[in-house]
């Protein structure tokens, strides 16, 4: 059993009983996010790439909890000359056993830098991450790409978290095709609510994808859901 909870955004906090693992950890300064102390603590943080509302406490919390960081090849550089002392990078199409189970990055279009003065983070990522017999995958901020039917061909995806908030990623109508190539058993979303610029309705999209025979999970902020 996997405890996956949405902290808000694109974070999310997954729990094997075994390891904690916290993805794209924007916490502060984040307006909808919620997490408990216990939620905060991580044995490995996955970064999808740079941006401040993705990378948020990462560099924190891998100090704090002497936690691992997975990212691309660029973006852990970066944290381990921030003084994160533990990092493994990979890049597009790698992967790697860990203690939990697997890290694979895939594609994702979107952008990625660090900071004001845009300084280069990598190529943006999606994960694929396989832990307790389930297999995961976060697309990270992304639009929608037909490499996606590729993906749900080599993974039988088990829980999808896909972004719907428009603007910056994939819309509602979007990510319904994204489940259509992906082919998951459930999906969840996310990227949407932070803020005015990315406000829709979640339920829009858990309807959209019924026919397709994919079951919506919408979660509040900080709620948690018991994968199977």
């Amino acid at each position: 059993m996997i405890k996956v909870t949405f902290i808000g955004h694109s974070c999310f906090a997954l729990d094997n009983s075994k390891q904690k693992i916290l993805i794209d950890p924007y916490i502060t300064g984040n307006p909808v996010a919620k997490s408990t102390k216990e939620q905060k603590k991580a044995d490995f943080i996955l970064v999808t790439h740079g941006h401040g509302d993705h990378l948020g406490d990462a560099i924190s919390l891998a100090k704090e909890n002497k936690a691992m960081i997975i990212s691309n090849f660029e973006l852990c550089t970066y944290c381990q000359n921030e003084g994160v002392k533990n990092v493994h990078p990979l890049h597009i199409g790698g992967g790697r056993d860990f203690p939990f189970g697997s890290v694979k990055l895939t594609i994702a279009h979107h952008g990625s830098t660090l900071g004001d003065k845009l300084q280069y983070g990598g190529n943006p990522v999606g994960f694929i991450i396989r832990t307790d017999g389930k297999t995961l995958y976060h697309a990270g901020d992304t639009g929608l790409f037909l490499d996606m039917k590729l993906i749900g061909e080599l993974d039988k995806i088990d829980l999808a978290m896909l972004p719907i908030g428009d603007n910056f990623t994939m819309n509602i109508s979007d990510a319904i095709k994204a489940v259509e190539f992906l082919k998951p058993k459930k999906a969840i979303p996310m990227h949407y609510n932070t803020f005015d610029l990315i406000a829709c309705d979640p339920g829009e999209f858990a309807d959209g994808i019924k026919p397709l025979g994919t079951e919506g999970i919408i979660l509040d902020f900080g709620e948690s859901y018991e994968l199977k």
